[in-house]
């Protein structure tokens, strides 16, 4: 199956009328839970869970779960993650093998996982674990054509990965039933609401990290009004269940 490659999604108004910055990631999450089959998830494993914009959805679509288990390193965001009979927080990493292997303990049939799997030190062995216990996930993950005009002009390689790259890791311990890239334009006032964003959005990490006057030139001679997004969409089989069935 060949990644389908969707036009580019603009967003016109400016960053700071959202009031937060994350407003990428939460159409990732909105769009990642339209291509959940079924109504019924059974217990559901969402890595990286943040503030909750996966929960949210699945419950904006009526999508059950008989237990639902978010999971991030962050206290702070396990702190505003919503609570409630059936929805629990977990603090964990995703780079911690032994971690992931315990959540196995937990019988997932449903793995999510949104704007996160980009920071995985090694996505082969994350995704392989992850492979092994859910039969069925869904993830969206930040490609390296994020922020490809800024990296280009401050001649450094983006810290995440390539769209390629991810793929291949995928079909390598997946059944891929649906692939896709998608690129997002977000727009804003001025340079200086640009490079305030990406201070402050938690998508400019990496170890290459610009100098004072590196950054002041780029502010100074960024020719565009917007910020690039590349993610990579997929609903994804474990070819383990596929074995078992």
């Amino acid at each position: 199956m060949k990644a389908f490659q969707n036009p580019v999604r603009e967003f016109d108004r400016f960053a700071s009328t959202y009031g937060h910055y994350s407003v990428i990631q939460r159409q990732a999450a909105e769009y990642l839970c339209s291509w959940i089959d079924g109504k019924e998830l059974g217990c559901v494993v969402d890595l990286g869970c943040g503030d909750g914009a996966i929960l949210r959805q699945l419950k904006r679509r009526e999508l059950g779960f008989e237990a639902f288990y978010g999971v991030d390193l962050s206290d702070s965001m396990l702190a505003i993650h919503p609570r409630s009979e059936r929805v629990y927080c977990l603090r964990g990493d995703f780079n911690d093998k032994d971690f992931l292997q315990r959540l196995g303990g937990l019988a997932p049939d449903t793995i999510l996982s949104s704007s996160a799997l980009q920071w995985s030190r090694d996505p082969d062995e994350t995704l392989g674990c992850l492979s092994r216990l859910g039969s069925a996930s869904y993830f969206s993950i930040f490609t390296s054509g994020t922020f490809e005009t800024l990296h280009r002009m401050a001649g450094i390689s983006s810290p995440i990965r390539r769209f390629d790259t991810m793929e291949k890791i995928l079909r390598k311990y997946y059944h891929v039933r649906r692939l896709e890239r998608v690129h997002y334009r977000l727009h804003f006032e001025s340079r200086n609401a640009i490079f305030r964003y990406i201070k402050r959005s938690g998508v400019s990490g990496g170890n290459a990290r610009l100098s004072y006057r590196g950054i002041r030139r780029l502010m100074e001679e960024y020719p565009l009004d917007y910020l690039e997004f590349e993610l990579l969409f997929a609903s994804l089989e474990s070819r383990s269940s596929l074995s078992r069935s």
